[in-house]
């Protein structure tokens, strides 16, 4: 895969990368591992995860992988014992596991609103804990990368992940000043559409929308999203912490991102009748 940076940027680091079988993480771990860095990959897909540390080792890419549910705590802290048991004491986190569907608010049941929860936001948390006291901390060095969500105006027809990934940009900010003195740097990464095998999921109407929605009209690939993760695990980020950026083609920027029915107006408060009458 191409890439803008130097060769053996990332020797001597070890990278963990959630979610690494598929799309986002899979072009994560392939990137960091192709300039240098051992790589460790997670997901819930025993058999996903086995072909993608397959695909990365053909690569040349010293690899690792393992099964993972990040909403489980002793499956999360196994995995960070055995990162360190593989390939050493990781310097890099990028967490990219996650989930969601499209749903309206008023149709989405408990269950699903908790799965989601529990993915994108409760096993985000675990991970991050579990390697910065397993790795990070103990050694003063790190890099954390959130990837979450266009999110900047609300999320209208997913608002479970949009409350998830909400809560992970907040974290994003708290470590990034609890451990910016052990040299522990924390920012997060937002894709708008991305071309993936996650969103082969979604109604081809709806990506459609989304893409007509983003100013430069076309879909991400993970590889573009990839390359801005490379530069915040780096260190010519250095200096940078607790910040969000927004990769989606200037779509947090402009459009509606929900289609509103064309209907009559909702009526203002009596009160306000009562006031303009007077």
């Amino acid at each position: 895969m191409a890439s803008i940076f130097r060769s053996g940027l990332f020797e001597g680091h070890v990278a963990v990368v959630t979610g690494g079988g598929s799309g986002i993480g899979l072009s994560t771990a392939r990137v960091l591992g192709e300039l240098g860095a051992k790589v460790a990959i997670c997901g819930r897909s025993a058999d996903k995860v086995a072909a993608a540390e397959a695909k990365l080792r053909a690569l040349g890419v010293d690899a690792f992988g393992a099964p993972c549910d990040i909403r489980e705590v002793e499956q999360v802290n196994g995995f960070s014992a055995a990162v360190k048991e593989k390939l050493g004491t990781a310097t890099i986190l990028v967490n990219n596991a996650g989930g969601q569907f499209p749903t309206t608010a008023e149709t989405l049941s408990p269950r699903g609103w908790e799965a989601v929860i529990r993915n994108n936001l409760n096993g985000t948390f675990f991970m991050t804990q579990a390697i910065a006291k397993g790795h990070m901390l103990p050694a003063r060095r790190g890099r954390i990368v959130n990837v979450i969500a266009n999110i900047a105006r609300g999320f209208p027809g997913m608002i479970h992940t949009g409350a998830a990934r909400a809560g992970v940009e907040n974290m994003t900010k708290t470590l990034a000043v609890e451990w910016a003195p052990s040299n522990v740097q924390v920012n997060a990464v937002a894709p708008g559409i991305v071309r993936t095998s996650g969103t082969d999921q979604y109604p081809p109407e709806l990506v459609e929308m989304s893409r007509k929605r983003t100013p430069m009209k076309r879909v991400a690939r993970a590889g573009e999203i990839a390359q801005l993760i490379a530069y915040l695990a780096s260190d010519a980020a250095f200096f940078v912490t607790g910040e969000t950026w927004y990769i989606d083609g200037g779509a947090h920027l402009w459009g509606d991102n929900w289609m509103l029915p064309d209907d009559e107006p909702a009526p203002p408060p009596t009160l306000i009748d009562e006031i303009n009458q007077e």
